[in-house]
C-alpha cells in the first residue's frame, strides 16, 4: 500500500559520509540491508553477512583526533569457515559461547584450539570522517580540488 511503501515522514538522513541503521526490536533478530562497493572481493563472497563493530574493538587505527568510537562495517564470508594464514577470521571461542572474536594468525599453531571458525573477513569499511578531509597545501594546483 502507499501508506506503508511511501510514508509521509521519512527517517532522517544520516550525516554526509556516514551510515544510519535502526534496530527497532533489540530482542529480535538484527537484520537489514547494507550497500557495499562493487569490487571483486565483495563479488567473490559466497555467503555474505555484515557485522557492525567499533574501531577500538577491531583494532583499526584511526587518526589521533578521533576520540569517540567509530562504527565500521565488516563483511564476512561464512562459506570460508576454514583456517588460512594471515587472514582475518571470525571465531566463536568455546569459553565464550555466543560471542564472536576476530583475529589473524601467522600459523595454525597460534590459532586457539577452542575456537570454531565462523568465516573470513572480506572487507572492512570505514565511514568518511571530517578528519579525513584533505587540508589546503598552499599550492594552487593542489588546492583547486577544493
Amino acid at each position: 500500500t502507499t501508506k506503508t511503501s511511501l510514508p509521509k515522514t521519512p527517517d532522517p538522513a544520516a550525516e554526509f559520509g556516514q551510515w544510519a541503521y535502526d534496530f527497532s526490536d533489540p530482542d529480535g533478530p538484527q537484520l537489514g540491508t547494507v550497500a557495499v562497493p562493487g569490487m571483486s572481493s565483495v563479488y567473490e563472497t559466497e555467503d555474505p553477512v555484515v557485522l557492525i563493530g567499533e574501531h577500538t574493538h577491531l583494532g583499526v587505527q584511526l587518526p589521533d583526533e578521533i576520540k569517540d568510537p567509530v562504527d565500521l562495517i565488516v563483511l564476512v564470508d561464512r562459506a570460508r569457515n576454514y583456517f588460512a594464514e594471515r587472514k582475518f577470521l571470525v571465531m566463536e571461542l568455546e569459553e565464550n559461547p555466543g560471542m564472536i572474536s576476530i583475529g589473524a594468525f601467522s600459523s595454525f599453531e597460534e590459532f586457539p584450539s577452542t575456537a570454531k571458525i565462523m568465516g573470513h573477513v572480506t572487507l572492512v569499511q570505514i565511514p568518511w570522517l571530517p578528519s579525513m578531509q584533505k587540508k589546503k597545501s598552499g599550492f594552487m594546483e593542489e588546492d583547486q580540488l577544493f
